[in-house]
């Protein structure tokens, strides 16, 4: 089942980051987009993901071409069926860990599961303030916030930055056991390309161009 499909995309700021860029993405799938500092990785991921829109080209979730739709709905795919994760965690500061879970459990009407803490290794600062929490500890806790949601389409943007290689290889174990499970499809930004060659497909954005390289 297709998830994602993008056609086309061109985007640029002062000068021309990338053309013609088409993908699409399907369920328990994985994509990984590698490339040089600058070279658009993450401007592309905000388009695939509803927050910026391209100069050309169509972006569509679920059979919709996202960048056509009402406010309301387009609000709607996006509290139920995407998930973001950045290296910036966006977390909400004067909450503990725990209640920025609770947040994302009202708003998606899902449990939180303790199986996800625990797998996550969150469990002893669940309850401290986020202010409280090292890099690594945020970066799990705001996994957990986006995994809770429950999404069919996981966005991360170097998910991973803020922990150590073992961590790092777990929480990508998670991720890869969450896309089956859930019959959903993860998008991932990366300068990691051990991470990234996890992916089920990896494409290098060089020279203006989205090229397979797996």
């Amino acid at each position: 089942m297709n998830l994602l499909s993008a056609k086309n995309l061109s985007h640029s700021f002062d000068c021309e980051l990338f053309s013609n860029v088409s993908l699409d993405l399907d369920a328990q799938e994985s994509i990984a987009i590698v490339g040089m500092s600058g070279s658009g990785k993450s401007t592309l991921l905000h388009i695939l993901s509803t927050l910026l829109k391209p100069d050309q080209g169509t972006v569509s979730i679920l059979d919709e071409d996202i960048y056509k739709l009402k406010k309301s709905r387009l609000a709607s795919i996006k509290r139920n069926e995407l998930g973001l994760v950045f290296q910036s965690h966006y977390l909400f500061k004067g909450f503990s860990a725990y209640e920025n879970l609770e947040v994302a459990q009202i708003l998606s009407e899902q449990k939180i599961d303790d199986e996800l803490i625990h797998r996550l290794n969150i469990e002893d600062c669940i309850h401290q303030k986020v202010t409280e929490l090292s890099g690594g500890q945020q970066q799990r806790v705001s996994i957990a916030r986006v995994l809770t949601k429950q999404p069919r389409l996981i966005f991360a943007d170097e998910p991973t930055g803020n922990l150590d290689s073992k961590t790092a290889d777990e929480v990508m174990q998670l991720f890869f056991e969450y896309l089956h499970t859930k019959n959903a499809g993860m998008l991932l930004v990366t300068h990691d390309e051990k991470l990234a060659y996890k992916c089920n497909k990896v494409y290098k954005l060089e020279n203006k161009e989205l090229i397979q390289v797996k």
